[in-house]
């Protein structure tokens, strides 16, 4: 009698149907009991028999036995190979069962039957164990109440989605990013997208800028290909100053070069809030902010060991493992890491990375939850940021085109040595259904010892006498530069979290008080004496005399903030209100003559959103939203620190999340000002009369058309990103970064039954005049493409991504006549193996 899962998860017993269709058979033997099997029978025997000896060796036992699944959803064929493999069974099917349809993720314990319910649910077949052990797949039917046996209850272990946990697919409904605490991202009055990890995976992301490629708002490419570091431009403005996030908390940066890094591997999601932030992180810019999220312990077991070839010699082997210590799921650990040997393509010089994360989770209680996080990051990168000539790239060159794959540092010189490592932890405690307490705390440490040769934009002219001699503009006129750094960062957030319902309002109220310090030791130089070297043929010197100093100090930046915020629901609507007073300080401590300078800073902030929620799906919203950054810049006329720059933004939007489905749509407009930015006068005086407005329209759609297709599509418009006010005359109606008009990047992927996945992915960037419209002439527009094939059978994940698929050498920006090519194409194979 068969076995039927019904959509509540019972099991019922049924009559079984002969079917004369040919199947496809998968004979997962015990070794032992298959290799009795092989001995007792030829193959075409195999095709009758296996079942026979199965259900004498192992049959029952097998069928019994509960063990770990980690099946992710996906087409039905390969989901149901997979499971049977895991399982050591044999499972007999048809291509016409199977054809279009999808099966359910099974993660967590299961008896081999309990596996198969979950993975059929609502598939409208069924797995049905025979008296030998094997399973055949039968359509699920009831023909009558006889044949009904008590119901067995199966239940996923699988938790729901949560706002930092693992998402299933390209589509994450849930969020912390916007409000610290776990919200619906439909309820969030403010653009908010959401990278996960299998989108990181697929689309072949190596560093956290690829990762953002498909995301509205963001020019991931805005200085041209660079190993050092993951600079990004949001709505117009810097993102990467005064730092990205991690798991919720500032990795601050001081104008330095010793940048916090982060890695994909170790990635559970990216979440990009566009827009001011201060009201609950404190200094931040006007354009928004990118929070890593980091992959934590998980109770179900993960097992992953992986493999990565690629172009410029790249070797890499990296492992994630996580699952429970003691029987109960009280002790979750989790270790990732990677170990990557690799060159970059200009120099050949290293790009090397070791990185290992362990972390640990206590469940004392189920109530109490201390999960403590740690990491090492070791770069040995030799650095591929470069220019080169606006005559020669933007403009024509007699002696043709620099090329992307010319080097015109020195090799013996250019080094990027980067180490890290932080020690963090999270606790949170629920003290009754309504107070809630956490506190996040962590402390880290960057050392740094980074130099290079840069190109200027002149060229050395070599015949003075014939100024068109092409010979004149071949070789390129350089400098070194060098910066040795050690960060030091502790930052701690302290939350109290109280869900109340008065009357027909629920309110979510979150009180928090948040500090950081960071120390920067910082000794650079971008002066010395090393021989020009000629563009396209270049020959390397390793002469290189640096000279002194400009910097060699100490600053010191503290950072204090007591905040507050309201979420209101009533019937369809959803309100989001909050406030924070902060205290900023910054002191600069010199020590080469002695001298210090210390600047004090006081602020509030506010922001404040609505939501309508109709059932249909559609959430219309408005939200105002209100940013700050101090400036350690003094007035010369009052002998005072300047005041914080500050950020403005209302912004409307809508989104689209038809119920029960996975895709949703969304769209918003938003009118954002940059105030108080310091602008230098003729005289080089400053002052702070700056003003930059930027308004755009953005579009962002995630869905699945048909089964087993995914489709993520963005475009950004900004039709205004200019200087509006300026103490300089000549930038006013000017922009300062480099934004496109329009910006528009699709990918579409689609798995096959057969497991074979392809994917295509397109990025389309508009023309510019470069940074602060320097540029001699306006930068072409780009098309960028990126590619997938992969394959998933039984444990093993196949998969070779190419980035920039064309190769096409594109012009990312110009400033005072330099230009910077973008990254070249990529191509990495990767196998994963998951037990």
């Amino acid at each position: 009698m068969p076995a039927y899962g019904n959509q509540n998860g019972h099991v019922h017993i049924v009559p079984l149907k002969r079917t004369t269709t040919p199947v496809h058979q998968i004979f997962i033997l015990r070794p032992l009991t298959r290799a009795v099997a092989l001995a007792l029978c030829s193959f075409t025997l195999c095709a009758v028999l296996p079942q026979q000896v199965m259900a004498q060796a192992s049959g029952t036992q097998a069928a019994n036995e509960r063990q770990a699944y980690n099946i992710p959803a996906g087409p039905l064929a390969a989901a149901l190979r997979s499971l049977a493999s895991t399982a050591n069974v044999a499972l007999t099917f048809t291509a016409e069962q199977t054809n279009g349809k999808s099966g359910n993720a099974v993660r967590g314990q299961f008896t081999p039957q309990g596996a198969f319910t979950v993975l059929l649910a609502n598939s409208g077949l069924q797995a049905v164990q025979l008296d030998n052990g094997g399973y055949v797949l039968r359509t699920a039917s009831v023909t009558g109440s006889d044949a009904v046996l008590p119901a067995v209850t199966v239940r996923d272990n699988a938790a729901a989605e949560t706002a930092t946990g693992e998402v299933h697919g390209y589509l994450a409904k849930r969020a912390a990013t916007a409000t610290k605490t776990d919200t619906p991202l439909i309820e969030t009055p403010q653009s908010i997208s959401v990278v996960t990890a299998d989108f990181i995976e697929a689309s072949g992301a190596v560093r956290l800028r690829d990762a953002l490629a498909y995301t509205p708002g963001i020019n991931v490419s805005p200085w041209g290909s660079d190993s050092r570091f993951d600079w990004t431009i949001i709505r117009g403005f810097d993102a990467q100053t005064p730092g990205y996030y991690l798991d919720g908390l500032q990795l601050r940066n001081n104008n330095g070069w010793a940048i916090w890094q982060t890695e994909n591997y170790a990635t559970e999601r990216v979440e990009v809030l566009r827009g001011p932030t201060s009201v609950l992180y404190g200094q931040t810019g006007p354009g928004g902010m990118i929070n890593v999220v980091s992959k934590r312990p998980t109770e179900e077991p993960v097992r992953e060991l992986q493999v990565q070839l690629g172009d410029n010699s790249r070797r890499q082997v990296a492992g994630d493992f996580s699952g429970a210590l003691d029987e109960q799921g009280k002790v979750l650990y989790r270790i990732t890491g990677l170990v990557r040997d690799a060159k970059l393509e200009a120099s050949g010089l290293p790009n090397d990375r070791v990185f290992i994360a362990p972390s640990l989770t206590w469940r004392p209680t189920s109530d109490t939850s201390l999960t403590v996080m740690a990491h090492y990051l070791r770069i040995r990168d030799g650095s591929s940021y470069g220019s080169f000539p606006e005559v020669g790239t933007l403009l024509p060159n007699p002696n043709g085109q620099f090329s992307p794959k010319t080097y015109v540092g020195e090799p013996g010189f250019d080094h990027f040595n980067h180490d890290q490592w932080m020690l963090g932890y999270m606790l949170e405690h629920k003290l009754n259904d309504t107070w809630t307490v956490r506190q996040n705390a962590r402390y880290g440490v960057i050392d740094l010892d980074y130099r290079q040769v840069y190109n200027k934009a002149d060229f050395e002219v070599v015949n003075p006498a014939v100024p068109s001699d092409p010979a004149n503009f071949r070789m390129l006129q350089r400098f070194p530069f060098g910066s040795k750094e050690n960060v030091r960062l502790f930052t701690i957030d302290n939350q109290v979290q109280a869900k109340l319902r008065l009357g027909d309002w629920q309110h979510t109220f979150l009180f928090g008080v948040d500090y950081q310090n960071s120390r920067n030791y910082q000794r650079t130089y971008n002066d010395g004496s090393v021989s020009p070297i000629d563009g396209y043929a270049p020959v390397y010197t390793n002469d290189v005399v640096p000279y002194a100093p400009w910097m060699d100090a100490r600053t010191d930046l503290k950072q204090t903030g007591l905040y507050m915020q309201d979420q209101i629901k009533w019937g369809n609507w959803a309100a989001t209100l909050g406030g924070r007073y902060d205290t900023a300080t910054a002191a600069v401590y010199s020590l080469s003559d002695g001298s210090s300078t210390s600047i004090s800073e006081h602020k509030f902030t506010s922001r404040a959103g609505l939501v309508y929620l109709h059932p249909s799906g559609v959430a219309p919203y408005f939200s105002y939203s209100e940013s700050f950054n101090p400036t350690a810049t003094i007035d010369p006329v009052t002998n005072t620190p300047l005041k914080p720059e500050t950020g403005q933004q209302y912004e409307v939007g809508v989104r689209y999340q038809p119920p029960g489905s996975k895709s949703r749509y969304s769209a918003a407009i938003f009118d954002l000002r940059r105030q108080n930015y310091i602008t230098y006068t003729a005289d080089f005086s400053p002052k702070q009369t700056g003003e930059i407005l930027v308004r755009g329209l953005e579009l962002e759609a995630t869905f699945q058309p048909i089964p087993h297709m995914n489709i993520v599509a963005a475009y950004t418009y900004t039709p205004k990103a200019d200087v509006t006010a300026s103490s300089t005359p000549s930038e006013i109606g000017k922009q300062m970064q480099a934004v496109s008009r329009d910006q528009v990047s699709v990918w579409s992927d689609y798995r096959f039954t057969s497991g074979i996945k392809v994917g295509l992915g397109a990025r389309f960037t508009g023309s510019n005049y470069g940074y602060q419209e320097s540029a001699a002439a306006k930068l072409p527009s780009y098309t960028i493409l990126d590619g997938l094939l992969a394959y998933d059978f039984q444990r093993w994940s196949l998969a070779l991504n190419m980035r920039n698929l064309t190769n096409k050498t594109f012009i990312s920006n110009c400033s005072s006549g330099s230009c910077r090519y973008g990254d070249m194409r990529k191509v990495i194979a990767t196998a994963t193996y998951r037990w």
